[in-house]
């Protein structure tokens, strides 16, 4: 292959990196913006060249042979310090511009994100943001996302994290259900209710409670700690379809301060056990959180210094 023949395949072997990232041609094309047809024939093309299989297709997902992976392996840091480079050419414009790839999980993005987003739409016109919702959690630096939005107690030390605001977990119930069941007085009364939980890997369905020492000599008095065996008719690992269960009355869930906020306003959920924490569950903080770089875009920049702003005040609940 000559030298010109090389440099008219830049844009080929760009697309390549980003098929090797999303796995699908169809994924690839929507995250380029081309079609799918195009996607396909830019490969071809670039096979052709090459003069050796780049790409095993399958029906549902592509594989990279081991040419492909040894040629995107060897033109991921340079597109990199390429994308870097506008990056930092761009910001020298005088406000943030270009596009901001965000993902987040689903119930804290519709219920939080999507309903704030367009302040900061309006305050920066040359900023567009992409937003994945999605509790799968995402390898920002081969899937291509710019930021993710975590709930999470240990931000991973590779990753540059940014604090956004604090969240709690909650014990919420209908009062339909309390009506016909009772209300539980202490974490052990759970024990005979319907509890809704969210399923984790090994997963021995219990919940862990702390309650802060009272009285006068609560510095010379430990915590309490109590740990609580659950059952009940329904378990989900999504928060919303915790708090949706129990406003039907199914049972006691336990989700997210932020997952709660409106239906416990509204009146239509309780809180249960208000004098206790639950510990282990859920992260007491959330985060904005990308891959560690020597440059951050302005436009990434001023999409975390909005969220750091809107989410000041935390999900305050008042039943």
């Amino acid at each position: 292959m000559n030298e010109q023949k090389v440099e008219s395949l830049w844009v080929h072997l760009h697309w390549l990196t980003v098929l090797s990232q999303q796995g699908s041609y169809t994924a690839a094309a929507q995250r380029l913006g081309v079609s799918k047809a195009a996607m396909s024939q830019r490969i071809s093309e670039l096979e052709r060249a090459a003069g050796v299989a780049l790409v095993q297709r399958t029906t549902r997902s592509v594989r990279l042979t081991e040419a492909g992976r040894q040629l995107v392996d060897g033109m991921r840091d340079p597109f990199e310090r390429i994308a870097q480079s506008f990056s930092s050419v761009r910001d020298l414009a005088d406000e943030p511009a270009g596009l901001v790839r965000v993902t987040a999980p689903v119930a804290f993005a519709r219920q939080q994100l999507v309903p704030r987003i367009a302040g900061f739409v309006r305050a920066h016109p040359k900023v567009r943001l992409e937003l994945d919702m999605s509790d799968r959690l995402s390898a920002l630096a081969t899937e291509g996302f710019d930021l993710a939005i975590r709930h999470t107690a240990s931000p991973p030390d590779t990753h540059v994290a940014w604090p956004l605001c604090g969240t709690r977990s909650l014990l919420v119930a209908s009062r339909d259900y309390l009506r016909r069941r009772g209300t539980p007085q202490s974490p052990q009364d759970l024990a005979a209710h319907d509890c809704l939980h969210y399923p984790r890997a090994q997963d021995t369905s219990a919940w862990h409670f702390t309650k802060p020492p009272e009285g006068r000599r609560k510095a010379q008095q430990q915590q309490q700690r109590v740990t609580v065996p659950v059952s009940g008719p329904f378990c989900a690992n999504n928060s919303e379809a915790l708090r949706d269960a129990a406003l039907a009355g199914l049972g006691i869930a336990l989700v997210p301060d932020f997952s709660a906020q409106a239906a416990l306003q509204a009146g239509k959920l309780v809180e249960v056990l208000p004098g206790w924490s639950s510990v282990g569950t859920f992260s007491p903080q959330i985060y904005a959180i990308r891959p560690y770089a020597s440059h951050v875009p302005r436009a990434v920049s001023a999409f975390v210094g909005w969220l750091r702003v809107a989410l000041a005040e935390g999900f305050a609940v008042r039943g």
